[in-house]
């Protein structure tokens, strides 16, 4: 373990774009604190990084409080943390339940402000630090099926605004990142299909999904480059797809 490498926690790391994250980060010398509900490490760990697992449920308080200050026992500090859990469940709006919606908006979104709370402590001990949570470029959009899911990005980068506002003059900077359409070991399948891939070179600028490193290196980036006054914002990481004009958003269904 680096003495000085910058410690960095991120939920969701075990698959998907958060594992992505995780590797990439320590590939570039930080020490990562991988926190998913399995306490896993992610595939293909890079040769010399240095990830830690731990154990963690996103939505218990109780937790994630273990989590993040076994994570703080075992380096000595957290400088940074990314909140990347979520999950996606459709339903029709006029069908949707309240216990199916508070489920996803407790996953997505409430586990962004109690993970966020319960760092602010140990961020403030290390003299500062960043939190970058990672939202969709749906939370400007209507899709769908998936009003669970807009409204809990939506409220990411709510919560992200307000964490900047009122955590600056502590030296913790914000920041939401809203990726467009990634490929994952998730939607692998989903993408490859041609009927989605005929969807993308019609509706898409890049006529392409983005790929999870290209959010992995853009988080490291932010960690690394350490720019404090970039706070309060969300980036759009999507191929100018949230540029374009459209009535609706409808996604291409399987055969």
């Amino acid at each position: 373990m680096v003495k000085d490498a910058k410690v960095i926690a991120v939920t969701g790391s075990s698959r998907g774009i958060g594992s992505e994250i995780a590797r990439e980060l320590g590939r570039r010398g930080f020490i990562v604190g991988c926190l998913s509900r399995g306490g896993g490490l992610p595939d293909n760990v890079p040769d010399g990084a240095t990830l830690l697992p731990f154990p963690c449920d996103v939505t218990d308080e109780t937790s994630v409080t273990v989590a993040l200050g076994s994570l703080v026992e075992a380096t000595g500090r957290l400088n940074g943390l990314v909140n990347n859990a979520g999950l996606l469940v459709e339903h029709k709006s006029a069908e949707l339940s309240v216990a199916d919606y508070d489920h996803v908006m407790r996953t997505n979104a409430t586990s962004v402000m109690m993970v966020s709370r319960e760092a602010y402590p140990h961020l403030c001990d290390a003299g500062g630090g960043a939190v970058i949570n990672i939202g969709s470029f749906w939370d400007k959009i209507g899709v769908p099926r998936n009003l669970p899911y807009c409204a809990s990005k939506a409220a990411i980068a709510a919560i992200t605004r307000c964490h900047a506002v009122e955590w600056a003059r502590n030296n913790i900077s914000a920041m939401n990142i809203a990726p467009g359409y990634i490929e994952t070991d998730f939607n692998h399948d989903f993408f490859a299909d041609e009927k989605t891939r005929e969807w993308l070179r019609q509706r898409a600028p890049m006529m392409k999904p983005g790929q999870t490193g290209d959010v992995a290196r853009l988080v490291t980036a932010l960690f690394a480059e350490d720019i404090p006054f970039l706070t309060g914002e969300t980036i759009y990481l999507d191929g100018a797809q949230s540029a374009v004009s459209y009535t609706h958003l409808t996604l291409p269904t399987k055969a």
